[in-house]
């Protein structure tokens, strides 16, 4: 038998090291020591730490611990080059952006040996995964730069950006950040992680031989401390982080009542389905991607493996013997699967969960694979016999982890994928493409791949649901992160208006006039009318004092009993478009039918004339026509990325809601709210208008005669900001809009971060609903949306 026929037979592989040489020369070439990247310069290094080879533990060079000093120099800097950088023409902006990419291509085997060197990634990950999707990432962007006006018209960049990246993917992440900032004309102060800030370092070099103007991009090294001085800097006006969800939450909570724009793309714990009709062949291999691609410190990882019953044995038998072909080593040897975990902490994380795991009852499985003698390596590992609440199925282990369960029905598998708090992605495998498109749509993710896992794209949006953050990165909800429309900034802080005097009879909850019938309105939860759960009822007074009439005194019991009838009816966002749209011109025609009703209701409360009544009751018909007919029709749209695939944006409703409305304009400041929430599908539970609440308990009325199904709207009667609070509070609830004061807006916003739902306050500023130009449009509909982008291959 010849040589050649023995390598087929055997599949030896032998090493095939790439030169660390070019990547240490330019370490050298800096002393091994660096500063800052501020305002065009290289600082002199200060205190720092080491950065060290987690393959063999050498030190690569010594980074400077960034200062609060630091820090504000770099926001004084960003500052200073926002207005010219932004006042440049979308072309100019556009070049700059090429001129990085084509850079970046031009030294990009220096930039994937650093990235491995200093991150501990196979190098062919590194060459040709992510450094060509940073190239991409200009590219793409530098084409978004000069076509902003056209497709964003009326929006403004944020100004200065604080940017705080993780170090499972250090450019990569740095390019999906810093190329949408830029081509919208903000300036940036990035922080690379602790462990891996080498190659953002080398960047600031590319940023210099692209000319770009001094102050755009600041690059300040440094822990954590230096990331909190960034979030917490008074002249950062937006934070993009991507990290652990447990940061994420500190970083909302600091941000909370500041009107920061804020974008969080967090943890995740993705489910990889194998359905029964699968090549199972290719779906072993996808998973070799899916969970051990990067060491398995892939936010997106196939984490947990839910395979069909009926070729459960079958599928772990194959997926075992193709384990213990995988091959574990130096990071620098092109024919290595698995590199080296980021430090020797990260080491110790896994197999203390690990052990927590095997104590609970989980079996694991490890292939006979020799290990290097040194360096922050371990082994592909699978865990078979756990559950739902298994600790390792729970939470993100961020290693090379890999949990298996089974499912007997489709209906079964949507049920364990969406038992998570993370909803970030989420893979397929199935021969039945009538089959993989039904079970996407189900599942709470923001990005589903289709018989292929981790295909990203410049293209196309990435980001999650539930606790993996909120926001988006890539294609065109990644670029509107950066930007705002130009008349928020324009808003005016709300002038007080007094609130109608309380008789003082009002104080007394027995003295009501015993000659007129009660006519206390109650509350509506799940299509009926509620009595409150305290068993008490607040006046309603007019603008003299007068008592018009009395509504319920909504308690934690009543805002419970409403989210749940909501929940049940999560269903209106799977009936169609066309229904949805339906029911809101029905509801848009009851109302009308019964304006001089409602405009006497308002008149009665609000004391403005009955003209000026009638006109607030048709604008709110007119707003509820017009989300009847943005309901089948804002929809999503199809990307061609540079793959055999394409990936189809789905617009989706959040889910559940919380809508506090604003205390003026009773009918129409509640109707403009849950017009577009309900058009795109979500439940709602409202905290009409305190002062006036009866135009919305009236309201009800209307909804019972207009076909709305029961639990869609709910409606809770009492103290505004309570209410809230406990709304904010309530992990059931996936979304809250708050109208109120600065403060109650920073309370609301701080109470949410348990689930991490997405919040939209007034911060006290005057919104003035009832213009039509700013509010009956996609100002509120992408607010009550969120895309999910689904991949799907195609050709032979």
């Amino acid at each position: 038998m010849n040589k050649i026929a023995q390598i087929f037979e055997t599949l030896d592989y032998g090493p095939a090291p790439e030169s660390p040489d070019p990547a240490l020369a330019w370490l050298k070439s800096h002393g091994n020591k660096f500063g800052h990247f501020i305002d065009g310069e290289w600082t002199r290094p200060g205190k720092s730490f080491a950065s060290e080879n987690p393959a063999n533990g050498k030190v690569l060079a010594q980074i400077t611990d960034g200062t609060q000093a630091d820090v504000e120099k770099a926001v004084k800097a960003a500052r200073a080059a926002f207005k010219p950088w932004s006042a440049l023409s979308g072309y100019e902006r556009g070049k700059h952006l090429y001129a990085i990419a084509r850079l970046v291509q031009k030294h990009s085997r220096l930039f994937a040996v650093l990235e491995s060197l200093d991150n501990g990634k196979p190098i062919r990950e590194s060459r040709d995964v992510d450094i060509p999707l940073v190239a991409r990432h200009f590219y793409h962007h530098a084409g978004w730069a000069q076509h902003l006006e056209r497709e964003f018209p009326d929006h403004v960049p944020y100004g200065v950006c604080g940017q705080i990246i993780p170090w499972n993917f250090p450019l990569l992440m740095l390019a999906w950040k810093i190329a949408p900032a830029l081509a919208a004309g903000n300036t940036v102060v990035l922080k690379p992680a602790e462990f891996t800030s080498l190659t953002a370092l080398l960047f600031a070099e590319i940023v210099e031989k692209a000319s770009l103007p001094k102050g755009v991009v600041n690059i300040v090294t440094g822990m954590g401390e230096t990331g909190a001085a960034i979030v917490n800097h008074p002249d950062v006006d937006k934070i993009a982080f991507t990290g652990s969800t447990e940061v994420g939450k500190i970083i909302r909570a600091a941000t909370a009542g500041t009107g920061k724009g804020l974008s969080l793309e967090l943890g995740g714990k993705s489910p990889y389905l194998v359905f029964e009709d699968a090549d199972i062949d290719s779906a072993v291999e996808g998973l070799v991607d899916a969970i051990w691609f990067n060491q398995g410190q892939v936010c997106c990882a196939g984490s947990r493996l839910l395979v069909q019953e009926s070729i459960e044995d079958r599928f772990i038998r194959k997926l075992k013997l193709r384990m213990s072909t995988l091959r574990v080593g130096d990071p620098l040897d092109k024919a290595i699967d698995i590199g080296a975990l980021v430090a020797q902490v990260q080491v110790e994380r896994v197999r203390d969960l690990m052990k927590k795991g095997v104590e609970e009852g989980g079996m694991v499985y490890e292939p006979d694979i020799e290990l290097p003698k040194s360096g922050c390596f371990l082994r592909p590992a699978l865990v078979t016999n756990v559950s739902p609440s298994h600790t390792l199925v729970a939470e993100e282990i961020f290693g090379p982890v890999l949990v298996a369960m089974s499912f007997r029905t489709p209906e079964e598998a949507v049920a364990l994928a969406n038992n998570t708090k993370y909803g970030l992605a989420a893979t397929i495998w199935s021969e039945n493409i009538n089959l993989a498109l039904d079970i996407a749509p189900k599942l709470k993710a923001g990005v589903v791949w289709i018989n292929g896992t981790n295909s990203f794209d410049a293209a196309v949006g990435f980001g999650g649901y539930k606790e993996s953050g909120f926001g988006r990165e890539g294609g065109k909800e990644g670029m509107a992160a950066y930007l705002k429309p130009a008349w928020e900034q324009t808003l005016k802080a709300a002038t007080t208006s007094a609130a109608p005097a309380k008789a003082e009879a009002s104080t007394n909850p027995l003295d009501v006039d015993s000659t007129s019938i009660d006519r206390t309105a109650k509350m509506y939860i799940g299509g009926k009318q509620a009595r409150p759960d305290s068993g008490y009822s607040r006046p309603v007074l007019g603008p003299n004092g007068e008592l018009v009439g009395e509504v319920g005194e909504g308690n934690r019991k009543d805002i419970r009993n409403a989210v749940e009838a909501a929940r049940a009816a999560l269903s209106w966002g799977t009936a169609t478009a066309h229904s949805r749209a339906q029911i809101l011109y029905f509801l848009a025609e009851n109302l009308e039918y019964r304006a001089d009703e409602f405009a006497r209701r308002l008149r009665a409360q609000t004391g403005e004339s009955l003209a000026s009544a009638h006109k607030e009751v048709a604008a709110s018909v007119e707003r509820l026509f017009a989300f009847a007919g943005w309901a089948d029709k804002y929809d999503g749209a199809v990307h061609n990325p540079p793959s055999r695939a394409i990936a189809v944006a789905m617009v989706e409703p959040i889910g559940v809601i919380g809508i506090v409305a604003p205390p003026s304009r009773p009918l129409l400041g509640a109707v403009a709210l849950i017009a577009p929430a309900l058009a795109m599908g979500n439940p709602v539970v409202l905290v009409p208008s305190e002062r006036s609440p009866l135009s919305a308990t009236d309201l009800y009325q209307v909804i019972e005669t207009s076909d709305v199904p029961a639990g869609v709207v709910n409606i809770v009667t009492g103290d505004a900001v309570s209410l809230a609070k406990t709304l904010a509070e309530h992990d059931g609830v996936d979304a809250l809009w708050f109208a109120g004061s600065r403060e109650a807006s920073a309370m609301v916003e701080k109470a949410s971060i348990g689930n991490l739902k997405q919040t939209w306050t007034t911060r006290g500023l005057t919104y003035d609903l009832a213009d039509r130009e700013k509010f009956e449009g996609d100002y509120f509909l992408k607010r009550a949306t969120q895309i999910k982008n689904v991949w799907v291959p195609y050709g032979a």
